[in-house]
């Protein structure tokens, strides 16, 4: 199994690197897994507690059960990853069964941040994109998926994710094997990936 480790900066176009190599390799073959859902269990807080939790930091993230479920899915095993609501600010209780694949991509902001993790990976990719376009991406995202509003959006962007992002996740790119920008589409990075890939299966 290939474990690819995708990282890089909220709104930085993760998820559209992802399709990308998805889009490139036959169907079947690859398994992606999201940070997203390894936010640890906040069940035993109230809902104003969850609220003020500084999400972009490493310390909110399992990464103890991803890299479980990542030795599980290596040894050829499924796992049950947890799905996690970012209007509740806590794990849903639900889980999707998800199975070994020749390509397991783990995506996130702060998946580069955790040793263990980074040791994992076979690939380490980071996609570079400027704050101003972060940003824009981060707001249109929020507003209309999240039910957030323009205030709350740019408080936090200000308070901790623009502070998080230059104190873990842009020191990650140093650890990274592959740098893509992606202030486009760019389609020599992913043939680059793909070739990569195609090598080591």
């Amino acid at each position: 199994m290939l474990i690819i480790g995708i990282a890089g900066g909220t709104g930085c176009g993760k998820t559209t690197v992802v399709n990308q190599i998805l889009n490139e390799l036959p169907e079947g073959e690859v398994g992606v897994i999201s940070q997203d859902s390894y936010y640890k269990d906040t069940t035993h807080l109230s809902y104003e507690e969850r609220v003020k939790i500084n999400f972009d930091h490493p310390r909110s993230i399992d990464f103890g059960l991803l890299a479980d479920h990542l030795k599980i899915l290596k040894s050829n095993k499924p796992i049950h990853q947890p799905v996690y609501s970012f209007v509740k600010h806590n794990r849903t209780g639900d889980t999707i069964l998800t199975h070994p694949r020749k390509v397991m991509i783990v995506e996130g902001i702060l998946i580069l941040t955790n040793p263990d993790l980074r040791k994992m990976f076979d690939i380490k990719i980071f996609v570079h994109a400027d704050t101003d376009e972060r940003l824009i991406r981060r707001l249109k995202r929020d507003i209309s998926e999240r039910g957030r509003d323009l205030d709350e959006v740019l408080t936090r962007y200000q308070t901790t994710l623009k502070p998080m992002h230059d104190q873990f996740i842009e020191p990650m790119k140093e650890y990274a094997d592959i740098i893509i920008p992606n202030n486009k589409y760019n389609t020599v990075a992913i043939d680059i990936v793909k070739t990569i890939i195609n090598e080591k299966l």
